[in-house]
């Protein structure tokens, strides 16, 4: 069986008409269990992360930071969330949830987090609605435990993975591959291992086209043995920052691209589920549940 890890504190309060969707993180276990694609028996609840594992990707002056409260009003600013001891907790546990979920998927081949996919986060800042980078703390785990030799990061949000790039740039296990909006957030471009910038206006077929000639080449060349797939939702043409022409159909069609793809190599995945800002929450929770549907009927 397949998990998935949740915990409550994962849809932490916002002040109200703040634009980032939190609520969809009460709705999408939701909506699993309410279906009958997921039981109880699918959902573990994460510890918080150790100050050890998170200084192995992070510096200790911002972990501080994140710890006592100390951020200035600047960084809460460019981060968009307003700090608290809870909001804290609610990152490392999510952080946890990432490292626990690649844990289960090097045993049963797949393992997803209802949150996470916090790619704008930086070693010694946040941004963008991330303040600890799950992905790459739970990568630079694996290796640190000796437990993978060769990861790649599938980022297929709209913004690039511009915190893992940083984080990763010299990191020769760790392949950093971003497919996302040329011009979109955020203006300033790390260097992945491979960017793929699309234009604004991209239709589906043509996401799917470049994403079909790009991905099966890049795992036979990268040959990992370990994947993390950062499934943003906001490709959706129907998304406030996203600007592509992406369907509800097209967005399944990606991510049963990508575990196919993992599946037929024998290579374990880890998904997180990254952005996604559809005026309509119902869209957003119907996109990231089509993931996990996807990922039950695949590898459960």
């Amino acid at each position: 069986m397949i998990k998935i890890a949740f915990d409550p504190i994962y849809a932490h309060p916002l002040p109200e008409n703040h634009r980032f969707p939190m609520l969809k993180y009460e709705l999408i276990p939701q909506q699993l269990l309410h279906e009958g694609t997921c039981t109880a028996a699918h959902f573990f609840r994460p510890q918080p992360c150790s100050e050890e594992v998170v200084l192995w990707t992070h510096e200790k002056a911002y972990y501080n930071k994140l710890i006592h409260q100390e951020l200035s009003a600047a960084e809460q600013r460019k981060i968009g969330f307003p700090q608290s001891p809870e909001l804290t907790l609610r990152e490392l546990i999510i952080t946890q949830g990432t490292i626990d979920a690649a844990i289960h998927a090097i045993e049963h081949g797949a393992a997803l987090n209802v949150a996470g996919g916090t790619h704008h986060a930086f070693a010694e800042r946040g941004e963008g609605f991330c303040l600890l980078n799950d992905m790459a703390i739970a990568a630079n785990y694996l290796l640190h435990k000796d437990l993978r030799k060769k990861i790649i990061i599938i980022d297929l949000d709209v913004h690039q993975g511009n915190g893992t790039a940083k984080l990763m740039e010299n990191n020769a296990q760790v392949f950093t591959f971003s497919m996302h909006g040329a011009t979109n957030y955020p203006f300033h471009k790390e260097k992945s291992d491979l960017d793929v910038g699309l234009a604004n206006g991209t239709t589906g077929a043509t996401y799917l086209s470049i994403l079909n000639e790009t991905l099966p080449k890049l795992l036979d060349d990268v040959q990992p043995d370990f994947a993390f797939y950062l499934a943003g939702v906001d490709i959706l043409e129907t998304d406030k920052f996203g600007k592509l022409q992406v369907s509800m159909e097209d967005c399944k069609t990606r991510d049963l691209i990508v575990f196919q793809e993992l599946k037929k190599r024998n290579i374990p995945v880890t998904v997180a589920l990254g952005g996604g800002y559809s005026p309509e929450v119902k869209t957003i929770v119907e996109a990231h549940c089509n993931t996990f549907r996807l990922a039950v009927d695949l590898f459960d």
